[in-house]
C-alpha cells in the first residue's frame, strides 16, 4: 500500500507542475493590470513603474514563475496585493468556510444518491422511475449559479425562509448555531442538487446491471428479502463506480462553490478566489490553483483506496 501511494503522488507531481505553468501564463495575458486596479484613481504613470518594480511584475515571465515556484517549495505562497496579507493567512480563513458545505454536500449526496439510484433500479420503468430521471435531468443540466439564483429568488426572497446571503446575522449580538445553520442551508443545497442528480443516474446504471447477476438470482432463490438483495448483496459490487466519483467529485465542488458563495456573498475559498480574480490578484489566484490541484490528487487517492477497501479483488502493487 505505502508503495502505491508513493508512486501515485510522484506520478502526480508532473501534473501539479503542469497545471501551476498553464495557469501562472494564463492569468498573466488575460488583459488587466493588478497595477492599475491598485492604484485606481491615484494611477500615474510614475506611480505605475514604481509599482510594478516593487511587485516584481517587470521581470521576465519565466523569472516570475521561478521566484513563485521557489517561495512556494518554502511553503510560501505569496503576499496578496489587495488585502496586505500572506495568501496563507487569507486561504486558512476561508478554507473552514468551503469546507463545512462542500463536505456536507458530498457525504449527502453520496447518500441519497446510492439510496436513489438503487430505488430507481428496483422500479425501473415505472412512472416512479420516469419521474425522478426527468427531476434528475432537469437539476443536473442546470448551471450551478443559475440554480443557486432561483434558491434565493424562491426561498429567500417570495418565501423569507431563508438568509440571502452571509454566513451570520450581522445584526445579532450573538447569532447561534441555529443562525449559522440557517445561512448554511441554501448554499449547501445548490451543490447537493446539482451533485445528486448526476450520481444517482450512474448509481441506477450500476444498480441495475448488479440485479442482473447470477448472484442476485441466487440470493434470492435462498429467500433473502427484497431489501437484503439490493442493500447487501447487489449493493456492494454497483457501488464501485460512485467511489470513482467520490474522488473526481472534490475538485468539481470546489468549482462550484466559486459560483455558489459569489451569488449567497458566502465567505469561502470561492468568494476569496472571485474578488481575486476582479482584482488581478496573482498571489492569491495562484495558491487556490495549486490547492485545487492538490485537492484533485488527494481526492484520486482516496477513490482508489476506498476501491480496495469495498472490492477485496483489487491488490495494490
Amino acid at each position: 500500500m505505502m508503495k502505491f501511494l508513493v508512486r501515485r503522488i510522484l506520478e502526480a507531481i508532473p501534473t501539479v507542475l503542469g497545471v501551476t505553468i498553464l495557469s501562472f501564463v494564463l492569468i498573466h495575458i488575460v488583459p488587466g493590470s493588478p497595477v492599475r486596479i491598485l492604484l485606481g484613481n491615484h494611477y500615474t504613470p510614475l506611480r505605475a513603474a514604481e509599482l510594478t518594480r516593487s511587485l516584481g511584475l517587470n521581470k521576465p515571465l519565466v523569472g516570475q514563475y521561478l521566484i513563485w515556484m521557489g517561495n512556494l517549495l518554502h511553503g510560501n505562497f505569496g503576499y496578496s496585493y489587495t488585502y496586505d496579507k500572506p495568501v496563507v493567512q487569507l486561504l486558512l480563513q476561508a478554507l473552514p468556510h468551503t469546507i463545512v458545505i462542500v463536505v456536507f454536500a458530498v457525504l449527502a449526496a453520496h447518500v441519497f444518491a446510492v439510496f436513489l439510484g438503487s430505488v430507481q433500479a428496483y422500479f425501473e420503468n415505472t412512472k416512479f422511475d420516469q419521474i425522478v430521471t426527468f427531476i434528475n435531468y432537469f437539476f443536473y443540466s442546470m448551471p450551478t449559479f443559475w440554480l443557486a439564483v432561483l434558491l434565493v429568488i424562491f426561498f429567500s426572497i417570495d418565501l423569507n425562509w431563508f438568509p440571502s446571503g452571509g454566513i451570520v446575522n450581522t445584526q445579532l449580538s450573538n447569532p447561534g448555531f441555529g443562525d449559522w445553520l440557517k445561512h448554511l442551508i441554501l448554499p449547501t443545497s445548490a451543490l447537493f442538487l446539482v451533485s445528486v442528480a448526476g450520481w444517482a443516474r450512474y448509481m441506477r446504471s450500476s444498480m441495475r446491471e448488479a440485479l442482473l447477476q447470477d448472484y442476485v438470482r441466487t440470493a434470492r432463490m435462498k429467500g433473502a428479502s427484497e431489501f437484503r438483495v439490493i442493500f447487501v448483496h447487489a449493493l456492494r459490487n454497483s457501488i464501485l463506480p460512485l467511489i470513482t466519483l467520490f474522488g473526481l467529485s472534490l475538485p468539481i465542488l470546489l468549482s462550484g462553490a466559486l459560483f455558489v458563495e459569489e451569488v449567497f456573498n458566502y465567505p469561502g475559498m470561492g468568494l476569496l478566489y472571485w474578488d481575486a480574480v476582479n482584482s488581478r490578484d496573482y498571489p492569491i489566484i495562484m495558491g487556490i490553483t495549486v490547492f485545487i490541484g492538490l485537492v484533485t490528487v488527494i481526492g484520486n487517492l482516496i477513490s482508489d483506496i476506498l476501491y480496495g477497501l469495498i472490492d477485496p479483488r483489487i491488490q495494490y502493487l
